[in-house]
């Protein structure tokens, strides 16, 4: 967890040094998708003023 609350989670064929514990594994040469399943939404989440942010490619 980061000090703002947030998490950072890791996708790739090997987990970068250090950030084994937050890395999901992907298959190299196959396509993948994330999906994001809220258990328990606040209402934030059914106004509208709140969503995740986009993912972001770290070379």
């Amino acid at each position: 967890m980061n000090a703002d609350g947030s998490v950072d989670v890791w996708f790739g064929p090997k987990a970068p040094a250090g950030k084994e514990s937050n890395w999901v594994q992907t298959i190299p040469g196959k396509a993948w998708f994330m999906i994001l399943r809220l258990y328990g939404p606040l209402e934030p989440w059914f106004a509208k003023t709140w969503r995740p942010d986009d993912i972001e490619h770290m070379p």
